[in-house]
Order: C-alpha cells, then structure tokens, then sequence
C-alpha cells in the first residue's frame, strides 16, 4: 500500500527512537507525517495544519493520548485517531473508543498491522470530508435558489457571499436598483449560523426621515404625537438574526449616529426611553449611491461607512451577464406561468437573441415584467416579439455595427439613450421612494400621468 496523497498524519511519541522509527516507516509509505512529543506540542501542531489522523501513545507523561484525541476532534470531528499503548486494559480502550478512536494498537506496534489501520482510517476521513463537502454544497445551492445566473460574475458574488456568510463581518452588497441586492443579504442569512432567526428588512429611503429611527430602534409610548404604544424596532426584532437595511445611503445624519453606536456596542434606547437595550445582530446593507460621494458631500460618515463595508459585494447589471439571460428567462417563464395557469413552453429565438443584447436600465426587475406581461398576454404557447415590447425590436441598441453611419441608426440610438436614461431615473426615483408613484413623480417633477405610462412603456417593475 501507498500513502493517500494530501493527508496528514500526526504521530505523539514521547519515546523518541519509537517515534522515529513509526515516523520513519508512514514516511516510506508516502505519508506526510508530523511528530510531537507531548500533548502540548501536538496541539500547537494541529492549531497551524489541518490533521486528518492522529497516532498517539496512550501514556505521554502528561495530558494522555485520549484527552488529546477527545481535544483534536472537538475542533474537528472528522479527525480519526489510532491509540497505541503498552499498558492497554479494557477499560482503557473503551475510554479510547468513546473519545472517537478509529482503533486500539498495542505495543510492540505490528507495522504491517498498523499499515492497514492508518490506511482504513484515511479512507473514513476521505469519505467524512466529502460528505461534509457536498452538504455545504447542498447547502449553498439552496441558499443561492433565488439568485439565478452561472456567468462568472455571478459564480464571484456567490464564492465571496458563501466564504463571508459564516462570520459576524457586517456586509455592504453595492449595485443598480433591480440587480437583486435583496436576493443575496437573504443568501448570506441563510449561509449564517444565524439562519434559524429572524431576519428583519428596512428599507431606508421608503421611511419618512422622522419616522426611520423609530423604525430602527423602537420608541414607548408617548415619546412623539402619534406613538400610543410601546413599539419595539428591527434591531430588537432581528435579535440573534440579520437585519437587511436597503438603500442605507439615505439614512439621515442624526441617525447615523445612533446606528453607529449600536454597531460599536450592540446597545440602545428607545425613542422616548432612558432604558438601555441590548442586542445581538449581523448587519447587511445594500445601497446603489457611491457613498464615498457622500462621505466628502457631508452626508454620509466615514466612521459609518467603515463599519458597514468590512466586506463589500457588488452585484453585477445584467448587461454585464448577457450569458445568464437565458437561465432568468426560464425561471421567470414557470414562475409566472404557474401563477397565471397558463401554459407556455419556451420563447423564440429570436426574442432571446434581441434580450441578450439589450441594455436593460432596469436588470433583472426589468426582465421579469417583462416576461411576466409576455406570459399574461400571449395568445401561443412559444412567446414571440409581439408578445414583447416594440422597442425591443425597434430601437436594437446591437445594431450599431450593423449600420454605422446610417442616418436612421443616428436617430435610433438618440432615442435610445433618451429611453435608457427614463427608464433609469424612473427606476430610482421608485427605488427611493419605495414604490409610490406619487411621490416619485413629485421628486422627478413630472405629472403622476406621465409616470404611469412611462412606467408601462419601459417595462419597468414596481
């Protein structure tokens, strides 16, 4: 037999010719072997290397070989451990057993013997190890269910979102409105040990500026006109969990005071209240500004900033993964499909061609309308380019190579860029205001009319 490449063996010997004789022997046999002459040493061994078996003498002259093995696998419990000892008794490897020991070797050590159970027991980690690698990957599949999309710059987000996920680091998910920075914080919740509790939304630009930190932190009664009760807020909500605030970029100043100090400290009052509350919450923010911006505007802080971006995701715009197009469009032709009853059986090809070049000011929000108003009025069951809207196939922004210099082509992308921009500005002023057409019309200084079928027009979602 050969040793199985990659695997480490640790070997606790506080007898040194006996250590260097078995160390000797795995290492012939193709072994990586690492030696310790006590407890203490072993362990300062496994904190820098991951071990995958441990050969330990049962009597080390200290802390002993079972205390050791029980220590080793409490850290990692796919470790399996073959105890040797001299001075074996029943009692001794029945302990060895319940300490998780793959087997009990008594001295003098039988090579051939011991060959055998080292390479059986490296079979078990191979094995554990691999399984516990396809349950995280189960595991994460199912968590990125809602994040459609195999590009590259889709398999990036989920790698960094998966590798950060475990850990306590606030994250800052960065992106255009409609990319889908919801879809990844809920991602990151269910990747968390925090998984199994609540995880609690804000979204900061829908709130009125008077209202936010008590939608933040909670007040008692009393404390502003309106306010007849105790009302506690999504920090206390989301204890133990995640709290997702969306479009942190327009928290106001006197409120990102207050936010800071809870991130800092994990403690707060109420509106109204001089009781100091305490929580434990990861937070997860989301925001489509350049914060930066802000910072040097005066209307973001920088200590805040700080404490938000430990880590930053930013979710591409679908015209950056022209490639996952078609895995969206399948998606949202079932979901929409079941929900409508209706029976659809794919898209022509010509329609995907033309979605795949188009820039899509408002991502993957856009496309989904977009199929969802397909599927509710198709007459076929293949949608078609009527089923889509005309300025997808009227104004083709791919079609500039195709005509350069065409006066037509001239007009065209005129009109596009002016439908882009639209359709962006309306997107955001919606995003902002948490979807109340009303109030995005006033900010864009447009008539509520004019909103509404601009809204129809461009597909956009709301």
């Amino acid at each position: 037999m050969t040793g199985q490449a990659g695997h480490n063996i640790l070997l606790v010997e506080d007898d040194a010719p006996q250590r260097a004789t078995l160390a000797g022997f795995l290492r012939k046999r193709g072994y990586q072997v690492h030696e310790a002459e006590s407890a203490g040493q072993a362990k300062e061994v496994a904190s820098s290397d991951e071990i995958d078996l441990l050969l330990t003498d049962l009597r080390l002259g200290g802390p002993d070989g079972v205390s050791l093995l029980e220590k080793l696998r409490g850290r990692d419990p796919d470790l399996q451990g073959i105890v040797l000892t001299a001075y074996g008794t029943v009692d001794d490897a029945v302990r060895a057993m319940r300490a998780g020991a793959y087997d009990f070797l008594s001295k003098p050590v039988d090579l051939d013997r011991l060959e055998a159970l080292v390479e059986k027991a490296l079979e078990r980690v191979r094995l554990a190890r691999e399984n516990r690698g396809l349950r995280e990957a189960v595991k994460a599949s199912g968590a990125f269910s809602e994040l459609i999309g195999e590009s590259e710059p889709m398999r990036q987000v989920k790698e960094l979102a998966a590798k950060v996920a475990p850990s306590r680091a606030s994250v800052l998910v960065l992106g255009e409105s409609g990319t889908g920075k919801e879809l990844l914080a809920r991602a990151i919740h269910r990747l968390s040990p925090r998984r199994d509790k609540p995880m609690m939304t804000v979204n900061c630009a829908a709130l009125p500026e008077t209202l936010i930190e008590s939608e933040l932190f909670g007040h008692v009664k009393g404390a502003y006109t309106g306010a007849a009760g105790d009302k506690p807020g999504r920090f206390e909500l989301a204890d133990g969990g995640t709290l997702f605030l969306d479009e942190v970029g327009d928290i106001p100043l006197p409120v990102q005071v207050k936010l800071l100090g809870v991130l800092q400290s994990g403690r707060f009052e109420r509106v109204g209240d001089t009781r100091t509350r305490e929580v434990d919450v990861r937070v997860v923010t989301a925001t489509h500004r350049d914060l930066e911006e802000r910072i040097e505007a005066g209307t973001f802080r920088a200590d805040l900033y700080y404490r938000l971006n430990v880590v930053s995701i930013r979710m591409p715009p679908l015209r950056e993964r022209p490639g996952d197009i078609h895995l969206l469009m399948n998606h949202f032709l079932h979901k929409h499909a079941d929900l409508n009853s209706v029976r659809i059986e794919g898209v022509a090809p010509e329609v995907l061609e033309k979605l795949e070049r188009w820039p899509f000011a408002g991502n993957v929000r856009e496309l989904e309308n977009w199929v969802e108003r397909a599927v509710v009025l198709a007459d076929d069951p293949v949608l078609g380019p009527v089923d889509f809207p005309p300025q997808l196939f009227g104004t083709d922004p791919g079609s500039a190579d195709k005509h350069k210099g065409s006066p037509g082509q001239v007009s065209a992308s005129l009109e596009q860029e002016v439908a882009e921009l639209e359709a962006r500005r309306i997107s955001e002023a919606l995003e902002r205001t948490g979807g109340n057409q009303s109030a995005a019309a006033r900010a864009l200084g447009l008539s509520e009319r004019a909103v509404r079928y601009k809204i129809r027009k461009y597909g956009i979602s709301t």
